[in-house]
């Protein structure tokens, strides 16, 4: 889905397609050679690189998104478009973020493209790692691999996505994980935290004989986003 950034307001519009590096992964996650070392589920993907350097480093990584129905050119020319939905939000809302990791806006645009560009010629050329699933339900059996991402889709779209929803994604991604799951950012798109449903989702996953920690990253675009969710096995 796609649609107008919503400039200087609490809501990018429709979900964004988003096009994160493996570096940024890296530093949102925690995420050490160990954590890497096994199989990585990334979800949502997006247009993500994570999955194509990972694969390139050994892991076997396997990414799920609504959006991989659609065909590999019309997706590539579906993320141009979103990349520039992204950066005029991130023009507009410039204030809400911190710019070190990027160096700045210009930074951040071609971190953005070229982690885009990777996705979309890894797919095209290797489209089993990218399956088209969407939360709650994921098409894999109990414990399918070792570690789940979830990235900029739970707190970010607290405006839309309720708290069932939230706990039923979880659940689903701790179910196909051996060892845990990291959900990252603890804010929505705006910026603003919601404790409430984070400590609904602890308390809930919590009763269900999970581990769950609220964990600092050495990580902070989003200002105020320098923690993620971590459900242990």
């Amino acid at each position: 889905m796609t649609g107008p950034a919503v400039a200087g307001g609490h809501s990018i519009g429709e979900y964004l397609i988003s096009a994160r590096s493996f570096e940024e992964y890296r530093a949102m996650f925690a995420l050490g050679d160990e954590d890497l070392a096994g199989s990585v589920l990334d979800c949502p993907g997006g247009a993500s690189s994570f999955t194509a350097s990972a694969r390139r480093r050994g892991t076997r990584a396997v990414a799920v998104d609504p959006v991989y129905l659609t065909s590999a050119d019309q997706l590539a020319e579906r993320v141009s478009a979103e990349l520039e939905r992204g950066h005029a939000w991130a023009t507009a809302n410039a204030e809400r973020y911190l710019w070190d990791f990027f160096g700045g806006l210009p930074g951040h645009q071609r971190s953005r493209a070229a982690s885009a560009a990777l996705f979309a010629g890894d797919r095209k050329a290797n489209p089993g790692r990218y399956l088209p699933a969407a939360l709650p339900h994921l098409p894999f059996a109990e414990r399918s691999f070792d570690l789940v991402l979830s990235s900029h889709l739970l707190l970010t779209y607290a405006d839309r996505l309720d708290a069932g929803f939230h706990l039923a994604a979880v659940r689903e991604m701790a179910r196909v994980s051996r060892t845990g799951v990291r959900l990252y950012p603890l804010v929505d798109q705006a910026g603003r935290p919601h404790p409430e449903l984070v400590e609904r989702l602890i308390g809930s996953l919590t009763a269900d004989g999970l581990r769950v920690r609220v964990r600092d990253v050495d990580y902070e675009f989003q200002r105020g986003a320098r923690t993620m969710l971590e459900v242990l096995r």
